[in-house]
C-alpha cells in the first residue's frame, strides 16, 4: 500500500491512502463521492470511480448471468448483490462489483436499505467478483488480502481487457487458485471465460441460450 499523511482535504483516487475509520467514514458519506467504490483496509483507504463505458458494463452483466443459470439448474439458493457496500465498524470495507450469497446457511442481509451492509449482523457474502482493467493489479494485490481477512470463501478477479478470469479459494486466511468453483461445484471457470468471450460477437439471447444447453446437460 501507498504510504501517505492522513486525509485532510484531498482524497486521490485510485491508490490506498492512509486514514483513519472516523476519515473514511467522512469520505464515504460524503455525497461528491456518490459514484465511488470504497475499501477500507489496515487502516488504508481506497476509492475507485466506477467505469462507465461498455467494457466494464457488459462483463458486469455476462457474469451474472453464469452464476444465476448455473445455480438454477443446479437448484442452489443464491443472492446477488451488485456495486453493494460491506461493512465491519472501524476494522474494513468492501465494495465489489458482484458479490453472492450461496447456499442456504447463511445470514442475508434484506433489500430494505441502502446503507452499508453490517457485517457485525450479517455474514459476509461467500462469493466476490471484481472487474478491473486499470485497478487489475491492486483486484489481485490488496484487495485479495482484504478479501482473505473478511471471510470471503471465493473470489474471482476479471481483467476486463482480455477477458481472462482469476478464480481463488479462500480458507484459512490464504488464498489459492482454483479452475472450479468451490461455492458452485462443477461449474468450470473456463466457461466463464467462454461466456466473456462471446460477448465480443454475440448478443444476450445468444449467450444465454448457449448457457442454457451447457447446464442443461449437466
Amino acid at each position: 500500500m501507498a504510504s501517505s499523511s492522513a486525509i485532510t482535504q484531498v482524497l486521490e483516487t485510485d491508490i490506498w491512502t492512509k486514514a483513519t475509520w472516523e476519515e473514511f467514514l467522512a469520505f464515504a458519506d460524503d455525497s461528491t463521492w456518490e459514484k465511488g467504490k470504497f475499501y477500507y483496509y489496515e487502516q488504508y483507504v481506497r476509492v475507485e470511480i466506477s467505469p462507465v463505458g461498455p467494457l466494464h458494463g457488459r462483463h458486469n452483466s455476462i457474469i451474472p448471468y453464469v452464476v444465476i443459470l448455473f445455480a438454477a439448474f443446479r437448484n442452489i439458493r443464491v443472492v446477488q448483490f451488485a456495486n453493494a457496500s460491506f461493512r465491519k465498524t472501524g476494522i474494513r470495507e468492501f465494495q465489489p462489483d458482484l458479490a453472492y450469497y450461496i447456499g442456504s446457511d447463511l445470514r442475508v442481509p434484506p433489500n430494505d436499505s441502502n446503507s452499508p451492509v453490517n457485517l457485525n449482523e450479517y455474514d459476509p457474502p461467500n462469493l466476490v467478483i471484481e472487474i478491473g482493467a486499470s485497478s487489475f493489479s491492486d483486484d489481485l494485490g490488496n484487495k485479495r488480502l482484504l478479501y482473505e481477512d473478511a471471510g470471503i470463501s471465493e473470489y474471482w478477479v476479471e481483467r476486463a481487457n482480455t477477458r481472462e478470469v482469476f478464480a481463488f479459494a479462500i480458507n484459512g486466511g490464504g488464498s489459492g487458485r482454483i479452475q472450479q468453483s468451490r461455492v458452485l461445484p462443477g461449474l468450470e471457470i473456463a466457461l466463464v471465460e467462454e461466456a466473456l468471450n462471446q460477448s465480443q460477437t454475440q448478443d444476450d439471447g445468444e449467450i444465454n441460450r448457449w448457457l442454457i444447453q451447457n447446464f442443461s446437460q449437466g
